[in-house]
């Protein structure tokens, strides 16, 4: 992949978290990156082209962060919750989680990558689900048998409170994730 295609998809990627997939353009993209619109069309045709190719970068990265997790020397009740960190540590400072961002748009984006967001959307709730399991089987997770509806709610409380955390900052973050560390131990 060129450098300038690496560059666009990471410049998206950004704006889905500032603002979210529907408000930015193309425009906006090559002001920012110095290039004509034109320079950003030759690699993504279509605004959904990007979106996809966007989409395949956050699934890299969610499953590269499950996997060194996974793989971690560390104890499976922790692993959860050191993947919430590993995730919320490749946020910007006040980004929100570009899945969640990319949910907002949902009804407005293309069939394509409609689909592709579903896929994502379920393979972070599949990962937390396996670590979980992993903790329940080391009898290290004292907890309901529901792992699904478990895994949901440390994603949502997570989710949710990046978006708080934008209105009233870092110490409303900091208790959510204090409350859901209580909670896995």
């Amino acid at each position: 992949m060129t450098n300038r295609k690496l560059q666009i998809i990471e410049l998206a990627l950004k704006k889905i978290q500032e603002k979210g997939f529907s408000a930015f353009s193309y425009d906006d993209l090559a002001k920012e990156l110095g290039v004509t619109k034109a320079s950003i069309h030759y690699h993504f045709e279509k605004k959904g082209d990007l979106g996809i190719a966007v989409c395949e970068r956050i699934q890299n990265g969610l499953e590269g962060a499950y996997t060194t997790i996974k793989e971690a020397a560390i104890n499976a009740e922790e692993k959860p919750f050191a993947l919430i960190l590993q995730r919320v540590k490749f946020l910007e400072q006040d980004g929100v989680c570009p899945i969640s961002a990319l949910q907002a748009d949902y009804n407005d984006l293309p069939l394509q990558m409609q689909e592709k967001i579903q896929q994502l959307s379920q393979m972070e709730i599949d990962y937390f689900v396996d670590l979980l399991k992993d903790a329940k089987q080391e009898d290290s997770l004292q907890t309901t048998e529901d792992l699904e509806a478990l895994a949901i709610m440390l994603i949502a409380s997570t989710k949710g409170a990046l978006q708080y955390k934008r209105v009233l900052g870092e110490s409303f973050f900091t208790k959510m994730l204090d409350q859901l560390k209580g909670l896995l131990q």
